[in-house]
């Protein structure tokens, strides 16, 4: 009999376990690459202390894209080439980022094409969220130029 309780208990915590486990989600690929390639610099929200922050959030970054760049593969392209090839001409934040921050330094030899696709994609199919409104307008916010 106490091997049978045992045996049932076992089985209960196991199977609840399994539950718990499946209740929070596995980060993905894009999440583990740009907590290892891209988070270093730029954190996901906006940090609570700025004198840290050596790069614009994740969430500004993503709101200004999605203004020039509303179609995702246009969008995915444009990150590829950026980190990869950043120019203050391609840029699309405010400018006072750049002067604070300076421009981005290439990425190449540091992330791979593949790990950008994935990493692009998890950006644009996650930031920012719906009711994200951002801190400012942009360079592109008077001026829309969809591409």
């Amino acid at each position: 009999m106490k091997k049978q309780i045992l045996l049932i208990t076992g089985l209960a915590l196991a199977f609840n376990g399994n539950l718990m486990a499946d209740a929070i989600p596995a980060p993905s690929e894009g999440e583990i690459l740009f907590t290892q390639k891209c988070a270093s610099c730029h954190s996901i929200t906006r940090p609570k202390d700025m004198s840290t922050v050596v790069a614009p959030a994740l969430m500004g970054v993503m709101h200004h894209l999605k203004i020039s760049y509303p179609n995702k593969d246009k969008a995915v392209t444009f990150i590829k080439d950026y980190v990869i090839n950043p120019t203050k001409e391609k840029a699309i934040c405010m400018p006072k980022k750049i002067e604070r921050f300076g421009l981005m330094p290439s990425q190449k030899g540091n992330v791979t094409e593949e790990e950008l696709e994935v990493i692009a994609n998890w950006m644009f199919d996650n930031f920012p969220p719906k009711n994200f409104r951002g801190m400012g307008q942009g360079k592109n916010f008077k001026i829309l130029r969809v591409r």
